[in-house]
């Protein structure tokens, strides 16, 4: 099973510290599974302009084909302005309406305050959804408070974020037999 995790943001450090908290947890506890961290802040990523996303090249190429090519997906973003970032927005994008088609998708916000609790389903799951993913109901979200010199130091969100990851993988494997058993009702 190949896992791709996404920080989803060029600025800041919490979203980052969280999605690799989560990498941590998934290769400690799923060793035989690839579990890849882009962090876009590490790439140069050019705007979408309407191209299928393999005529890209360099850090936009291989961001989107790594994407296309996992069975799960971890999308880490913070809250900016009530919603996700562009950065974000611009890997959406980039991809096919139907890139997540048979893909598993988590979520991890962090955020600067409660109040922005429901964006991932009113601003996330939406494009989520359009794009066809099977989506884990429940996501991590983590406040400000929850963080100190770059560290988790809630419990509770170290408890939620190594639940996620064991959804993740559940739930993939799940979709995977589902599909399995499909597949074999073809004689082809």
């Amino acid at each position: 099973m190949k896992i791709v995790a996404l920080a989803g943001s060029i600025v800041g450090s919490k979203t980052r510290t969280a999605t690799q908290k989560l990498v941590e947890m998934l290769q400690e506890k799923y060793p035989q599974h690839e579990v890849t961290l882009l962090d876009l802040a590490d790439y140069q990523l050019v705007f979408s302009d309407g191209r299928n996303y393999f005529e890209y090249e360099g850090d936009t190429k291989y961001v989107t084909e790594t994407i296309m090519a996992a069975d799960a997906i971890v999308i880490g973003t913070p809250t900016f302005q009530a919603s996700i970032p562009a950065t974000l927005k611009n890997i959406f994008d980039l991809l096919p309406v139907n890139a997540f088609r048979d893909k598993v998708v988590s979520v991890i916000v962090t955020a600067g305050t409660s109040k922005h609790y429901l964006m991932v389903e009113q601003q996330l799951k939406p494009i989520l959804a359009y794009m066809k993913a099977h989506i884990v109901p429940t996501y991590v979200f983590i406040e400000e408070k929850d963080f100190l010199r770059k560290e988790i130091v809630n419990d509770d969100v170290l408890f939620r974020l190594e639940r996620l990851a064991e959804d993740t993988v559940m739930v993939t494997e799940a979709f995977a037999e589902i599909r399995a058993k499909k597949d074999a009702e073809y004689d082809f």
